[in-house]
């Protein structure tokens, strides 16, 4: 006897949404839901398998049993299955046991479960994501702080390696735990976001997150949904952004995930051509399927809506808008203008961009990890743009670290890979990352990326953070990073924080956390980080000395920083042309012994009224070996004096 009962949460509306490819929350219709049918409480399940025979709910209820439980296929060709069972409360154990027309029964995990059970069985749990938030403040003005014209500083985080219970190091911290350390520590470091690699259910520790099973569930591994809602409201109640790991390219092909979710390519796209990444061994969206478009677009809205993110960064967007990408000639086919673009993901994205954007406005960020010249990604869909807020700066990363491998006397021969950047920086809305995937895989850490003797090693490293911090652009760094983790990132164990008590490393996490506070304070290096108005080259082509000047530029004529990079290890007597009635002040250097540099001071030696480098007046430095130095040029007095006279009036 079936022991399911009819019950619906779907509206003809939803239906035609939802095969429209429109409905972006589908995440209050589908999955189990607590619910009361003629006074009795239980659960309503629903799922989508379209071309399913026959499916079933089982769990711990009814001792796996697909016969027991079978849900009903609605009548509108949905291909949507349903139904309520009495008595079930949270915390119960289920899978759909679809049944395929060959006659497999299929064990499938909930799509829209917001739990799964971390096991190799990997059930789905009636769960909730109810939570009493009391971040009301931050979500009110937080579209400062992830606007265009704020200093976005990014701290990236795997969860389960930026720190182990100290101890059993083999335990993972609960989110909660985590917490209570991180949050201090990103205060105490200055950076204004952090961004979680992903959070979402996935079976196999060495994928990082990348391989996803469960786009709605929030990671068991670390606790509960409520534990990750309860560290987004702490650091949201920090004033710390939070940025989590979207995946939207791909999924594994694991037996209770998505992949051949109902004996059909459901999710998937049929074709291999389209529908396999030869990379991963995973398995892509169909993004031309409307109910797949819906799904994804779904899961954004969830993450931004119930767990209240401030942004998602978009993985491996480059594979999903090129049809080519991974694959040799024959292996691929253009689309209708012959081309290599995939546009339906294009498409895709597109629609995902319009969706969030209007529905949260610039309260939030969407970021395309994307390391080709696709053009116009972070322009408005509606001139012709896929609609992101920003981009990953994949091409300044690798010539900045191309760069900095070079030998010294080399260095002259790659000058302009530092100065390149700026002939196309302001194309796009850059982020510029130093991340996770820059410290695996044989690529060494970044202070061993670094040329020379130790000392040489750390001063190379302080001055790239210095180009880095200084560069238009918002700002990510991988944990570690900031204090000169040596070994490779491992994601089986903690980072190395005992490096700490050594002065080198202690002294380039001062020099970060220092930088930090100058990017967010110093209006000059964010206000116009994303317009022309903010850069000034003032000598980019000496190639002999290894030498850059850069001017950067707030929205007042007289905010303006100076920023000068020695990149060879002898120090220079250096004169640099600025214009006439300026006067600049020392604000920074790398190699002050705070950063357990040499202590070299330098200082502005000499000001004379004569041309040079195209200025009407020049200064001289003495730069120490391998530095960056940051000036800021005196408030004009005449200048202030006519500010406060206008304000006054």
């Amino acid at each position: 006897m079936n022991s399911v009962k009819t019950y619906t949460l779907f509206t003809d509306q939803d239906i035609y949404l939802f095969k429209e490819g429109r409905h972006y929350k589908l995440y209050d219709k589908f999955g189990a839901h607590s619910v009361e049918k003629d006074g009795i409480k239980g659960v309503y399940f629903s799922v989508w398998a379209p071309n399913a025979e026959k499916v079933s709910i089982i769990g711990n209820f009814n001792n796996w049993n697909h016969k027991d439980h079978i849900l009903f296929p609605r009548w509108d060709g949905s291909g949507i299955w349903e139904g309520f069972v009495a008595g079930l409360t949270w915390g119960t154990l289920y899978k759909y046991a679809v049944e395929t027309p060959r006659g497999e029964i299929l064990e499938k995990s909930d799509p829209y479960a917001l739990s799964w059970e971390q096991n190799i069985q990997a059930a789905s749990l009636v769960s909730t994501t109810w939570y009493e938030w009391n971040d009301k403040n931050w979500l009110k003005n937080r579209w400062e702080k992830n606007s265009l014209d704020a200093p976005i500083s990014v701290y990236e985080i795997h969860l389960g390696s930026w720190m182990r219970n100290s101890e059993d190091p083999d335990r993972f911290l609960n989110y909660r735990d985590i917490g209570q350390k991180l949050i201090p520590y990103i205060k105490e470091m200055g950076f204004t976001h952090v961004e979680f690699m992903p959070v979402m259910e996935y079976p196999y520790d060495p994928s990082w997150g990348y391989q996803i099973t469960g786009f709605f569930a929030a990671n068991s591994r670390f606790g509960s949904p409520q534990d990750l809602m309860f560290l987004i409201n702490e650091l949201h109640n920090n004033d710390i952004g939070v940025i989590l790991d979207w995946v939207p390219s791909h999924f594994p092909g694991d037996a209770n995930g998505l992949y051949r979710f109902d004996g059909s390519h459901l999710y998937e796209h049929e074709d291999p051509r389209k529908g396999f990444h030869p990379d991963w061994k995973s398995h892509i969206f169909n993004y031309g399927r409307n109910e797949v478009k819906s799904f994804l677009i779904s899961n954004a809205m969830f993450w931004f809506e119930r767990y209240h993110v401030d942004g998602l960064r978009v993985d491996a967007v480059t594979s999903m808008l090129h049809l080519d990408y991974s694959r040799n000639e024959g292996e691929w086919e253009p689309n209708i203008y012959g081309e290599n673009v995939n546009l339906e993901a294009k498409a895709f994205l597109q629609e995902f961009n319009t969706a969030v954007y209007k529905e949260f406005g610039n309260n939030i960020l969407t970021i395309a990890e994307e390391s080709s010249d696709f053009p116009l990604l972070t322009k408005p869909v509606h001139d012709g743009g896929v609609g992101f807020g920003m981009k990953w700066m994949m091409g300044w990363m690798h010539d900045t670290l191309d760069y900095f491998k070079e030998e010294y006397d080399n260095r002259k021969y790659h000058h302009h890979k530092l100065t390149f950047a700026s002939m196309y920086m302001y194309n796009e809305n850059y982020i510029m990352p130093l991340s996770h995937d820059e410290v695996v895989h044989g690529k060494a850490s970044m202070i061993y990326k670094m040329k020379g003797d130790e000392w040489q090693k750390f001063a190379n490293l302080r001055a790239l953070y210095v180009y880095m911090f200084t560069h238009p652009g918002a700002k990510l760094l991988f944990m570690g990073d900031e204090f000169g983790q040596t070994n490779e990132w491992n994601f089986k164990q903690s980072l190395d924080w005992h490096l700490l008590k050594y002065p080198v490393h202690k002294g380039l996490q001062t020099l970060v956390k220092d930088l930090n506070h100058i990017y967010r304070y110093e209006s000059a290096f964010y206000e116009n980080q994303f317009n022309k108005n903010g850069f000034e080259w003032v000598q980019a082509d000496d190639l002999e000395n290894s030498v850059y000047v850069y001017l950067r530029k707030g929205k007042r004529r007289d905010d303006v920083c100076m920023v000068v990079l020695n990149l060879t290890p002898k120090a220079l007597d250096y004169k640099i042309g600025v214009n006439a009635g300026t006067h600049w002040e020392i604000i920074f250097n790398s190699d002050d012994e705070r950063y357990a540099g040499s202590g070299v001071k330098p200082n502005i030696f000499k000001e004379q009224n004569e041309d040079w480098m195209r200025h009407s007046k020049s200064i001289s430095l003495n730069l120490p070996p391998l530095c960056g130095i940051i000036l800021k040029q005196k408030k004009d007095k005449k200048y202030k004096l006519q500010r406060i006279k206008q304000h006054k009036r």
